[in-house]
């Protein structure tokens, strides 16, 4: 279980995912933050400064590797882990994820469980 209420950004265009992973990461002891589209979750990690943040390929107005990639190339935000939350299961797409700076690559279908300990792996590592 998580000790202290750590943040995660939950960014997905699916509004039932949304709610179903936020329940999961909720139960799990983190607290969430939601969005549906590249712009409002650039937005959402500047103004929050979330923990961690699950980010969906495959997005509205900005795609994952675009918010990922400016993220991780601003020296404030560059530290906040991102898992790329994804139904795109090519090389390719995991190449261009990584590229971007994410530092993990869940597809979906997913299992819970291994999104957890992903998730917890993370905010463990970067101490936050």
């Amino acid at each position: 279980m998580a000790t202290s209420k750590k943040r995660i950004l939950i960014v997905d265009d699916e509004v039932t995912l949304v709610k179903m992973v936020k329940m999961q990461v909720e139960a799990f002891g983190y607290d969430t933050l939601t969005a549906y589209d590249g712009q409002e979750a650039l937005q959402k990690a500047h103004k929050e400064k979330p923990d961690l943040i699950l980010l969906d390929l495959m997005l509205p107005k900005m795609d994952g590797y675009k918010v990922c990639g400016l993220l991780k190339a601003d020296s404030r935000y560059h530290n906040i882990p991102i898992i790329m939350f994804t139904a795109r299961t090519q090389d390719s797409d995991k190449e261009m994820g990584s590229e971007c700076g994410a530092d993990a690559y869940i597809t979906k279908p997913f299992e819970s469980q291994v999104l957890l300990s992903k998730i917890q792996e993370l905010i463990e590592k970067t101490g936050t």
